[in-house]
């Protein structure tokens, strides 16, 4: 009986703390708002701005700080991504992948708070559910995925003009050198061409969802190892030393995984953009 009561309360626990804080719209579920990732979105938006800012206005050439060093290594590195990365010119790109990178390592950087404080905090106020990783809703990702789906249509057909960038999907990949030709593997073309341009943003929002939604469970998991547990019984005891340890480990290999995903995010964003750019 203890035993299915605390498997029941250990469900309800992570149950509780992967709902959304949501908002309704009407009577249809399709209609639903996650306000926590909205306002953690913003907020760490208005965080980056205020902070560039902060920096730009107090920059200097003689004796920089160390918030200028760092932040003058992250542009300096991924300025020099984009120039191998990107073969055609524009001024937007660099500053657009500065942009991604910085965003989405902050919203991942959420997921370093710790599981219950915020949520407690939040339950304090009146509000009983709440989740603070943007990244580890799919709505996020998404809406950041067709916001790049959006800016390599509109690269594309900035470079290359309305006419061509038309022709090439009936034209590319597959090449033909007479009219004849050209028509019979037109439709093959443009198939594939669908399918990529469905595939990018796709890929894109699910490998970032999937990876902070995992790792947003997983510390959950470490936290559900001793709840309940009371101090008066010998397995906590010898459960809060082998959660601290699993904690430690994941954090710091989870410090990993956040950079990787918006490294991976930026890059992939870059790259897209190249292709579009170029002519095929």
């Amino acid at each position: 009986m203890a035993a299915e009561q605390a498997t029941g309360s250990q469900t309800e626990y992570i149950q509780h703390h992967l709902h959304f804080l949501q908002w309704h719209i009407g009577d249809s579920k399709f209609m639903t708002v996650n306000v926590d990732s909205v306002f953690f979105m913003l907020l760490i938006c208005g965080l980056f701005t205020g902070l560039f800012l902060y920096v730009a206005r107090r920059a200097t050439s003689s004796v920089p700080g160390k918030l200028q060093c760092a932040l003058e290594m992250v542009v300096t590195g991924i300025d020099g991504l984009v120039r191998e990365t990107f073969h055609g010119e524009s001024k937007f790109i660099a500053p657009l992948a500065v942009t991604i990178f910085c965003l989405v390592f902050m919203m991942n950087f959420m997921d370093m708070v710790p599981v219950d404080f915020l949520p407690w905090v939040a339950h304090g106020a009146g509000i009983n559910y709440l989740r603070v990783v943007p990244t580890a809703d799919l709505n996020t990702t998404l809406g950041m995925a067709l916001g790049v789906f959006l800016l390599i249509h509109y690269f594309g057909i900035k470079h290359k003009g309305v006419g061509l960038f038309v022709k090439e999907m009936f034209t590319a990949p597959f090449h033909a050198t007479g009219p004849v030709g050209t028509v019979l593997l037109a439709p093959a073309n443009f198939l594939l061409r669908m399918i990529e341009e469905m595939v990018r943003p796709v890929s894109l929002s699910l490998r970032l969802f999937g990876n902070m939604y995992a790792g947003e469970l997983i510390f959950i998991l470490i936290a559900v190892m001793t709840l309940g547990s009371s101090l008066n019984e010998l397995s906590t005891y010898a459960m809060m030393p082998m959660q601290f340890i699993a904690g430690f480990i994941w954090t710091a290999f989870h410090v990993l995984v956040i950079t990787l995903q918006a490294f991976i995010f930026m890059m992939l964003t870059v790259v897209y953009l190249s292709m579009a750019a170029e002519k095929h």
